[in-house]
């Protein structure tokens, strides 16, 4: 009987553990664990391989909006211990000086900044087109970009985050994405403005300013620090810049007698530096914060603060534009092309950085001879080669000085990127993919 009973007994407490073992789980997921011996004794019974690290979403993006969603401490440390983990398996690497230099993502920064340089030489030509009918309407013909990006990533936004968390983003940081917005939009307007007062070699020279302004920005707010050969790599890409205006100076190409060079000049130089501020502004942001929601916040307010700067200064202009069927064609080509230009940026951005950005777009003029060429029966100055190849050259000097990961490991976002979104381009992706390849982690999700 004593036997028996403590067989039976036996029976009821093992009964009684493996109840306790399948209800846990049901009961605790995705919440905080309030009872810590259960937890001990969880981790107990069921070790995990010395060398995998298994971790779940983190949820601190989600506190951060007032959601009830909570992940425990323990995931949040096992995730930045993965990320730390890839990040010293990448940074290990036996590299050479040009090891960056035969990586996709130093090629990838290449194309996609060419990709821009196109798509700004298309605006630029779209826009001298409706110039040419007499339909100068800078602010009205943007308002169709801003309009198109609200209708292609809020949808996604909404659809990811739920409305009652996109509200709580709104409350949060509508007044940040406001202040983005609001550059970007005054920027695109005061760079028109000033193309319509001054001559194009005045304007292309003070665009410059743009990348001493993205430089200064990034040194002294967001803390990235220069080596001595990217700054020559900067320097060396404005020389090419330089070759390029002053080919179209010896050429006549530079638009000749402006209208009102003061007036011009002072407009591009504002322009410049509202770009340059946007450019840090959205590095900043893309590197916290998904892809979808920035560019969703950029459309909505772009399209409101447009529409209220385009009924106040461009409504005399707008009575008197000429418009036809070919008008729409260029005003639907300009939208096209500027929307393709905004939903790349980003990307550039997570996989270089502001600097990288801007001085990729300093081959648009050598883009826009090109087409000026098979358009405006442009004659290509033999210093366009020689300037194409020292911007080319400048880039790749800059990123000879950078670590494998190039600008894509933000300093601003901690030593393990542990504030920023492992989105595509990310070095916290990529982190996290070389730690799954290394069996350091798994079951990560990222968020684009």
């Amino acid at each position: 009987m004593l036997g028996e009973r403590g067989f039976l007994q036996t029976i009821h407490e093992r009964t009684v553990a493996v109840l306790t073992f399948v209800r846990r789980p049901a009961r605790a997921q995705g919440y905080q664990s309030l009872n810590t011996s259960v937890d001990e004794t969880m981790t107990a019974e069921t070790p995990s391989p010395a060398n995998e690290v298994i971790f779940a979403k983190s949820g601190a993006e989600d506190a951060n909006y007032g959601t009830t969603t909570r992940v425990s401490s323990s995931s949040s440390d096992a995730e930045a211990a993965a990320v730390a983990a890839g990040l010293s398996e990448i940074e290990a690497r036996q590299v050479r000086w040009y090891s960056y230099l035969l990586t996709a993502d130093f090629w990838l920064i290449i194309f996609l900044g060419q990709i821009l340089s196109l798509c700004i030489t298309a605006t630029n030509t779209f826009t001298s087109f409706l110039a040419e009918a007499g339909t100068n309407i800078p602010a009205f013909q943007t308002i169709f970009n801003y309009a198109l990006l609200t209708l292609i990533w809020l949808p996604i936004t909404l659809c990811q985050h739920g409305p009652r968390k996109l509200g709580s983003i709104v409350l949060r940081d509508g007044w940040k994405y406001f202040i983005l917005s609001f550059l970007d939009v005054e920027g695109n307007y005061f760079t028109v403005l000033a193309y319509n007062s001054t001559n194009i070699l005045s304007a292309q020279l003070i665009n410059f300013w743009s990348i001493v302004c993205v430089v200064t920005l990034s040194f002294f707010l967001l803390h990235v620090r220069y080596r001595w050969l990217q700054i020559a790599g900067i320097l060396l890409c404005c020389g090419g810049m330089g070759l390029l205006l002053a080919s179209d100076h010896i050429t006549g190409s530079n638009g000749g007698p402006a209208s009102n060079m003061l007036k011009g000049d002072l407009f591009a130089l504002l322009g410049a530096t509202l770009y340059g501020v946007s450019n840090v502004f959205e590095e900043w942001f893309v590197s916290k914060r998904p892809v979808y929601e920035v560019l969703s916040f950029l459309g909505v307010f772009g399209v409101c603060i447009n529409g209220v700067q385009a009924a106040i200064f461009d409504r005399n202009s707008f009575e008197g534009a000429t418009w036809n069927s070919q008008v729409a064609g260029w005003l639907v080509g300009y939208t096209l092309c500027l929307c393709l230009f905004y939903s790349t940026v980003p990307l550039i951005l997570r996989m270089g950085s502001a600097a990288v950005f801007d001085v990729n777009l300093l081959t648009a003029n050598f883009w826009g001879v090109i087409i000026g060429t098979r358009v405006f029966g442009y004659v290509v100055h033999w210093m366009y080669p020689i300037a194409f190849v020292l911007i080319i050259c400048g880039l790749v000097i800059y990123f000879l000085a950078g670590s494998i990961l190039g600008d894509s490991k933000k300093p601003w976002l901690g030593d393990n990127q542990k504030d920023g979104v492992a989105g595509i381009g990310t070095a916290k992706l990529k982190a996290l993919n070389e730690a799954r390849k290394k069996g350091l982690a798994g079951g990560t999700e990222g968020q684009a």
